[in-house]
């Protein structure tokens, strides 16, 4: 069986990524399990970028099939930020970063509140240097209020329009069906079985 690393150190990603991927026939590391050096800074000025930088640097580091992922939350009112800038839109907690955001946003009409989450994965291959990415988009709305006990990130304040309930009223596999990650990792998954089973 051959193995595959996901190429993540936050624990609400990894979770999502294993769900979306379901019972494949893979050998899942984590970065926790293998000798992969420092954490990989991201220094893409896009999702792509980051998730190609990710992916690569880690299976070259570690001579394994790799899968890594960039995302982030656009908001339409301020210009699509925070963008690649999400994870690190604040200093602190995922708390203080929606408290900013909420915050910059105190005056914005409820009409004008739209947003998506944007997920890249990148699937790199050591064995042949070829990365693949697939992206995967969520729409709706921020919430003036965190609400919800779930979740993680800005999953108390993203409001769903498919679903009508913010990512933190969610089950794990409601969101997995309707995020920019399950979306994405459902099309990444297509590419490992076919390639590389």
């Amino acid at each position: 069986m051959r193995e595959l690393l996901i190429a993540t150190s936050n624990p609400g990603k990894l979770r999502e990524i294993r769900d979306a991927l379901g019972d494949i026939p893979f050998e899942v590391l984590t970065l926790a399990g293998v000798e992969a050096g420092e954490e990989v800074e991201e220094t893409g000025e896009t999702f792509e970028e980051n998730a190609i930088l990710k992916a690569k640097t880690y299976g070259e580091r570690t001579g394994k099939l790799t899968l890594a992922e960039d995302s982030g939350l656009e908001v339409d009112a301020l210009g699509g930020r925070p963008g690649v800038m999400t994870a690190r839109y604040a200093e602190g907690s995922d708390e203080d970063r929606y408290h900013k955001l909420l915050d910059e946003m105190k005056h914005v009409p409820d009409e004008k509140r739209g947003a998506q989450f944007r997920a890249v994965v990148a699937i790199y291959d050591p064995e042949g240097g070829k990365v693949h990415t697939r992206t995967g988009a969520y729409r709706g709305r921020i919430t003036r209020e965190p609400s919800g006990a779930g979740g993680f990130g800005y999953d108390p304040i993203f409001f769903s329009d498919e679903l009508q309930k913010v990512g933190a009223e969610m089950s794990p596999q409601e969101k997995n069906s309707v995020s920019h990650r399950g979306k994405a990792i459902a099309k990444a998954r297509e590419i490992l079985l076919s390639e590389f089973v």
